[in-house]
This record gives C-alpha cells, sequence and structure tokens, in this order.
C-alpha cells in the first residue's frame, strides 16, 4: 500500500433534486418485530411465500421450541404447530420440496448441562404438522451442534459443527427425502469447522466462515453435489467470522453480520458467475451474531433476531437488492464521482440537499471516514486502494454506495 501525502478532497456539487420513495435500492427497512420475543441461535426456512422462525435461546437463557410464520404480503406473524422433541438451540435447517426440515443442536443454553442433539423433523405447511424422520447419523450418532444445513437439488446437506466442549467436525452428511436415506459425502476440504455459514445457487453450495476451534475464517468453498467435491471461492475481503448469517437474492449470495471477536453489521455480495465480492448497505439495525435470515421468491430478503452489544434481539429487518426499482427513480445514476480513480480530489455530482450522511469505508469493511454535513468531505492520508462511499439519504429514503479507486 502506498501512503498520500496530501488530502483527498471529496468536494460535493449541487444540482437539481429528485423525486425519491420510500423503499429504495441497496437499503434495509425495519419490519415487525418477532413476536416470540427476543432470541438468538434460533433457525430459519422457506416455503413458498411464507418464511419460518423457531427454537433458539431467549432472554432467561431458555431453550425454546416455538415456530412463527412470516407472511411479507402484509409484515404479518402467526403462530404454528411448536417443534417436536426437545427445546433446542445452534440446530440446523434447510427446505426440501416445500417442507421445512429442522434438526440437530444443543438442548441447554449452557452446553455441559444439555444434551447434544440428533433427531430430525419434517415441517408439513399445509397440514401444519411435523413428522420424525432419519436421524442425522453423523458423529457415530452422537449428534452436532453449531453445524451449517443447505439443500441443493432436492437433497438436504448438513456440514461440520461441536460434537463436544472441545471437539469438532468436518463430516458432510447427504439427506435423500425420498428414501429417507442419509449418506457421508466428502468432508469439508479445510477440516474441522464449527459456526459455519451457507447458502445454495442453482446446483452448487457455498460453504465457509466460522473457526477452527478458536481462529475464525473468511474463506468460502463451492460444493458440487453431482462430482461430490469441494473447489476453493476467492475469501471474503472483510472481517474473519463466525456466526454470520446468509441468503440468496437474484442468484446472488449475501453474508451479513457475524462475531470476529466484536460484532460486525457489514452486508457482502457474492456473484457466483463473477467470482467477485461486493461490499453492500451495511444492516439495518445494530451489530448482531447468530441472527437468522430467510429469502421468498428470490427477492425479498429478512435478517433479524441474534445477540448486539445490548443482548438479544427482536427486530426484523428487510433488505432491498441493487435492482429493487417500483415507483422509486433512485439509483446510481443519481449522483457521479469523478474523477475515478484519482489520486487527491474527488467531486460528488447530484442532489447533494437529499445527502444526510457520507461514510467511507476500505476493502475491509472498516469506516474510515463519516461526514454529516455534504458541503465538502476531507478525507486525510488514505492509502491508495478502493474504497465504499455509503450516502444516506433523508427522510428513509435509502442509501446507495459507490466505489472509489485512490491511485498513489
Amino acid at each position: 500500500m502506498f501512503s498520500l501525502s496530501n488530502k483527498c478532497i471529496l468536494v460535493l456539487k449541487c444540482t437539481a433534486m429528485v423525486s425519491l420513495a420510500v423503499a429504495q435500492s441497496n437499503t434495509w427497512v425495519k419490519m415487525s418485530d418477532f413476536p416470540g420475543g427476543k432470541r438468538e441461535r434460533a433457525v430459519a426456512f422457506n416455503i413458498g411465500d411464507f418464511g419460518y422462525v423457531g427454537t433458539g435461546t431467549d432472554t432467561a437463557e431458555l431453550v425454546r421450541k416455538d415456530f412463527w410464520k412470516y407472511d411479507a404480503s402484509n409484515d404479518t406473524w402467526s403462530q404454528v404447530a411448536e417443534l417436536p422433541g426437545l427445546a433446542r438451540r445452534d440446530a440446523v435447517a434447510f427446505t426440501l420440496n416445500n417442507f421445512g426440515y429442522v434438526g440437530t443442536g444443543m438442548s441447554d443454553h449452557v452446553s455441559s448441562n444439555g444434551v447434544l442433539l440428533n433427531d430430525f423433523w419434517a415441517y408439513d405447511p399445509q397440514l401444519n404438522q411435523w413428522d420424525s424422520i432419519t436421524p442425522y447419523p453423523g458423529n457415530q450418532m452422537g449428534g452436532v451442534y453449531f453445524a451449517t444445513g443447505f439443500s441443493v437439488k432436492e437433497k438436504g446437506y448438513v456440514c461440520g459443527g461441536k460434537t463436544g466442549n472441545s471437539s469438532y467436525t468436518s463430516e458432510l452428511w447427504e439427506y435423500k427425502p425420498s428414501t429417507d436415506v442419509w449418506i457421508q459425502r466428502a468432508s469439508f476440504p479445510t477440516g474441522i469447522r464449527y459456526m459455519l455459514s451457507s447458502f445454495a445457487i442453482g446446483n452448487y453450495a457455498y460453504v465457509g466462515f466460522g473457526a477452527t476451534q478458536d481462529v475464525y475464517k473468511r474463506d468460502l468453498f463451492r460444493y458440487n453435489p453431482g462430482s461430490d467435491d469441494w473447489t476453493p471461492m476467492p475469501d471474503l475481503p472483510g472481517n474473519v467470522r463466525g456466526g454470520a448469517t446468509t441468503f440468496v437474492l437474484q442468484d446472488k449470495g449475501y453474508v451479513c453480520g457475524g462475531y470476529d471477536g466484536g460484532l460486525l453489521d457489514d452486508l457482502w455480495e457474492f456473484d457466483p458467475l463473477e467470482h467477485v465480492w461486493n461490499l453492500k448497505a451495511y444492516f439495518g439495525g445494530s451489530e448482531r451474531k447468530n441472527a437468522i435470515a430467510f429469502s421468498l421468491q428470490n427477492s425479498i430478503a429478512i435478517v433479524g433476531l441474534g445477540k448486539g452489544y445490548s443482548g438479544k434481539k427482536e427486530s426484523i429487518y428487510r433488505y432491498y437488492p441493487n435492482d429493487y426499482l417500483t415507483t422509486s427513480t433512485l439509483n446510481h445514476s443519481l449522483f457521479t464521482i469523478y474523477p475515478n480513480p484519482s489520486p487527491s480530489n474527488f467531486i460528488l455530482e447530484g442532489p447533494i440537499e437529499r445527502v444526510a450522511l457520507i461514510q467511507c469505508y476500505d476493502i475491509q469493511g472498516k469506516m474510515v471516514f463519516e461526514q454529516v454535513d455534504p458541503q465538502q468531505l476531507y478525507v486525510s492520508y488514505l492509502d491508495a486502494g478502493m474504497y465504499s462511499v455509503r450516502l444516506t439519504l433523508r427522510e428513509n429514503e435509502g442509501a446507495l454506495i459507490y466505489k472509489i479507486v485512490v491511485r498513489p
């Protein structure tokens, strides 16, 4: 990296005002709170137009097994049948053929007092009923928690996790619902891992992050069920992390928040075709770990619950991706940053009277500057490299993120 001996100045130039709508692209909007109360380490899955959230630990550190259905069309929650068996935290969940699957986990908030679980259950939304399926056979039928679950091509998977107070696994198991059978597949390629995150796009799953014992990671691997092999993908450019949440929108994967020794609130988008990461709008709520997420119809993403600096959360937020535009005229053409790249001086041209806050982040997702006054922005002694400039607009009108490059 190179150091600049002069200041980098972002000068803002005003143009005509543009009419904006409330729900804008690449931004977050708060939705109705989760009615089950504050909790973390829950699970979530989607079936059709509805999301389902349950289990986890509440503010009294009691593990739960209740489940709730979310209707995005009117932002409402309704309670459904609770999960049979023991209450649990750090379970896994996935969706197959319009059924939700939940299993494994730990039965107490203190692991040494709890039971390591291997039971698995399938939820039928038409009957509002859970039925048992063949238990998870990993860890010699001993159960697992802090694993990750995903589904690809009508099969479900459970990968990694913790098997005891100081024991972990790298096992990958595949569940075939038509025969109710589990089959062991190629283990996670770098060895033991827990607090992983995963998402599935097309015929592949993408699995990574988490920790090997107490060392947090930022790596990502693509799993191909057809050939049963793993391929390394580009590392997440942001912080290492465990306990992050993931979702898929418009055939791109998203990683939000988590824990690296401190709590995180950044959002990263992974493009599986270009194999590139992009920093997106920071989470609409406070920093948190062990949250839940689900997406509906490849166009709606919901993130919430989890644990923040002030404790467990019940808040829920919806993310609007870049090309989510209805009646809104908000898009990246509203503002222009030039010259770009530049060694020192940037000009922002656009309707700056709408700008409430300007923040600048480096490639690791660390904020290097924040400015309230939009008339002139000084960023001192930035190293050469790529940065993200986030413009938060007034009156809940959304946010936009632009890439700038400081050259030596």
